[in-house]
């Protein structure tokens, strides 16, 4: 197992200083582009260094909010996680103007 960041993972950490990366340190970071943007290659990686127990943590507490839609379900499919509907509570608000 190696501990450095598939050098093919590059581009999806455009914003930052790629060689600086600590995939323990900076871990959330590093499931969420791998698991939204990756390829075979780096999401084995990122499988054979997380674990599916971690990523299925990371997928059930963040998932629904940082990756995109179809990435979110695909991965709940291959993880066997129930996908959730809403991250949000949505407060309905009866009448905006009453207290003018």
């Amino acid at each position: 197992m190696q501990n450095v960041i598939p050098v093919s993972a590059k581009p999806f950490f455009q914003e930052y200083i790629f060689s600086k990366l600590d995939p323990r340190e900076h871990a959330s970071l590093v499931i969420e582009r791998i698991l939204a943007y990756g390829n075979r290659v780096e999401v084995r990686w990122v499988f054979d260094f997380y674990g599916v127990s971690q990523l299925q943590k990371w997928v059930s507490e963040n998932g629904l909010r940082l990756l995109p839609k179809r990435r979110y379900h695909l991965w709940c499919v291959v993880l066997d996680l129930t996908p959730q509907t809403t991250s949000i509570k949505v407060i309905p608000i009866v009448n905006a103007w009453a207290n003018r």
